[in-house]
C-alpha cells in the first residue's frame, strides 16, 4: 500500500511492522530521515541483525534469496536493507520481490531504498505489487516545493522546541534555497543561538554573517559565471571548513539538472525561464545564460555526478572531492576530462 511520508511514524508505531518497506525518492535528508526511522521501529520490535546488500548491476539476486530464506545462526530476526539505485530491479529481481511479497518469511522485514521511479517502471508489475500489496508499504518521497519550505523550517524548529518569527523563517529559507540538508544543518547551529528558545531575524542575520567564509550557493554562482579560479578556491574552503561533500554534490547535481532542463527546452531560453519549476530568480538567469552560453558536457557531467554520489555513499572507489573538483570546472568552463 502506498503512504504518504507524514503518515509513516504513526503506520511504525501501530504495533505491527510490514514485512516489506519501500522508500523511493531523490531528496537526502527525507529519504536518510525516513530509513532511519523504519531501521529504528525495526530494532525496537527485535530485527537486531541487519544485513546489507547494493543491489547495482552485477547485484545476484540469488542473494536476496538466500538471505530470506535462511535462519539466523541464534535465531535473531532481520532487516534486509536492500539498496537499489537504478530503481531496476530486472525480470530476476522482479520475481524474487514479488515471490517475497506473496509468501514474507516471518523473522525478516526487507527495507528496499530506490530513487524516484520513472513512469514506465511504476507501471511494471513488481512495482505496482509495492503500491497495492497489503505486505507492503511504499513512501514516496517528493521534494519540497519551494512554498512549503518556510513551514517545514517552521515545524523542524518547533520540534526542536523553538520558536521564531516569521521573518527568521523566510531569512533562513532565502539562506539554503532549498537544499534541506542545508536547512537541517543551519538550524542546529541556530538551536545553540537561540536566545530563551526564540528566533528572531537578527539572530539568524548574525549567525549567516558570521558563519563559513565561503558559501555553496557562493561556489555555484562563481562556477556559473566562469570564475575556474575563484569556484576552485570556494571549493577548497568549504572542504577546510568541514562542509559535507554531500551537500556541495547536491548543489552541483541540482544546478546541472536545472541547465540540462533550460538546454533541452522548446524556443527561447526566456519562454524556457519562465516556464521551469521551481522558478528561478531574475538575478540569478544572466549566471545562467552564460553558462549556457558555454555548452557544458552537461550529460557527461550528470554522469559524473552520480560517480561521486556513490564514492560518498562508499559504494565506489574514489576520492569525491577530486570529482567535485572536476565537476566545478566543468561547469566553470575548463572541463577537464569530462
Amino acid at each position: 500500500m502506498k503512504l504518504n511520508l507524514p503518515q509513516l511514524p504513526k503506520q511504525l508505531a501501530g504495533g505491527t511492522l510490514a514485512p516489506l518497506y519501500a522508500i523511493s525518492g531523490d531528496e537526502p535528508l527525507l529519504v536518510q530521515e525516513a530509513l532511519d526511522a523504519i531501521r529504528a521501529a525495526c530494532k525496537q520490535a527485535g530485527f537486531n541483525e541487519r544485513q546489507v546488500l547494493n543491489a547495482d548491476s552485477g547485484f545476484d539476486w540469488g542473494r536476496l534469496y538466500e538471505a530470506g530464506a535462511s535462519l539466523s545462526l541464534f535465531a535473531e530476526k532481520t532487516l534486509l536493507d536492500v539498496r537499489l539505485q537504478s530503481g531496476k530491479p530486472g525480470d530476476k529481481g522482479a520475481a524474487l520481490l514479488l515471490e517475497y511479497l506473496n509468501q514474507p518469511p516471518a523473522d525478516k522485514i526487507l527495507l528496499l531504498t530506490l530513487p524516484k521511479l520513472d513512469s514506465n517502471t511504476q507501471k511494471s508489475k513488481w512495482c505496482k505489487a509495492l503500491f497495492e500489496h497489503k505486505s507492503a508499504c511504499f513512501v514516496p518521497i517528493w521534494p519540497l516545493e519551494a512554498a512549503a519550505l518556510p513551514l517545514w523550517i517552521q515545524q523542524r524548529l518547533s520540534a526542536s522546541g523553538i520558536s521564531a518569527d516569521k521573518d527568521a523563517v523566510e531569512l533562513l529559507a532565502a539562506r539554503v534555497e532549498g537544499n534541506l540538508l542545508a536547512a537541517a544543518q543551519e538550524i542546529e547551529k541556530l538551536k545553540l543561538l537561540a536566545p530563551n528558545s526564540h528566533l528572531d531575524a537578527a539572530t539568524v542575520q548574525s549567525a549567516v554573517a558570521d558563519s563559513a567564509r565561503f558559501d555553496v550557493f557562493g561556489l555555484i554562482d562563481s562556477a556559473l559565471n566562469g570564475d575556474a579560479v575563484h569556484t576552485l578556491r570556494t571549493l577548497h574552503g568549504l572542504r577546510n571548513e568541514g562542509v559535507e561533500s554531500i551537500v556541495i554534490l547536491w548543489a552541483l547535481a541540482r544546478e546541472i539538472r536545472i541547465l540540462a532542463n533550460l538546454a533541452a527546452a522548446q524556443g527561447s531560453l526566456n519562454q524556457a525561464f519562465a516556464n521551469i519549476r521551481p522558478p528561478i530568480r531574475e538575478k540569478r538567469r544572466p549566471l545562467i545564460t552564460r553558462a549556457l552560453q558555454r555548452k557544458p558536457p552537461l550529460a557527461s557531467m550528470r554522469v559524473q555526478a552520480a560517480q561521486i554520489d556513490a564514492q560518498i555513499k562508499g559504494r565506489a572507489a574514489g576520492d569525491p572531492w577530486v570529482g567535485l573538483t572536476e565537476l566545478c570546472l566543468a561547469l566553470s568552463g575548463k572541463p577537464l576530462n569530462l
